[in-house]
């Protein structure tokens, strides 16, 4: 299976590299562009003040050049909180993504979003301070418009990104849990 996996607002750090190779070490191929050009931020703040910098627009573009030589083969599209976002734009407006993980986060849908049987699974902290549940609510339902085949785990009193150990979010077991769901969810995606 062919993963692009986009890092989070805090940039391209350790943590997503060692994701990367849990991928890798479960027979994936993993794909791992920096969207930020070799920065990385210490705090959300940072994080947000660098995409700003960049732009939506340059970044959405470098995200799109990264999956451009694998999105023939059918991508699985993965991400951590603004990754996540990332991975959303670009699965949904790719008719041969295979799948979709979302880990801490989600982005707007286009009202003609079209997403015919799309297996998408989404990890996120409860409460999750950048993902209400009105938000993920209706979330939930406009993907479900769209065609996608959408389940959602919840982790109470996780923090938000809490698969990075190096982060206060840092939460071991919810971090196991996901990952275990994960892997299983990607062996789905072969089989089908």
């Amino acid at each position: 299976m062919d993963i692009m996996l986009f890092h989070s607002t805090y940039g391209l750090r350790p943590a997503v590299e060692a994701a990367a190779e849990r991928l890798r070490a479960a027979g994936h191929q993993v794909h791992v562009p920096d969207l930020f050009g070799g920065r990385t931020a210490d705090t959300v703040e940072e994080g947000m003040a660098l995409q700003k910098e960049i732009g939506k627009d340059e970044l959405l573009k470098r995200a799109i050049l990264a999956a451009a030589p694998y999105s023939e083969r059918g991508l699985v599209y993965a991400g951590f909180s603004f990754g996540a976002s990332v991975a959303q734009t670009l699965a949904l407006g790719d008719d041969k993504a295979r799948g979709l993980l979302l880990l801490h986060g989600t982005s707007d849908i286009a009202e003609s979003a079209s997403a015919d049987d799309l297996p998408v699974q989404l990890h996120l902290a409860d409460p999750d301070p950048f993902e209400s549940h009105d938000w993920l609510t209706s979330w939930y339902l406009q993907m479900g418009r769209a065609g996608a085949d959408v389940e959602v785990y919840r982790y109470p009193g996780a923090g938000h990104i809490f698969t990075d150990p190096d982060l206060p979010d840092w939460d071991e077991d919810a971090a196991e849990r996901t990952w275990t769901v994960a892997l299983a969810f990607l062996e789905s995606l072969q089989d089908g």
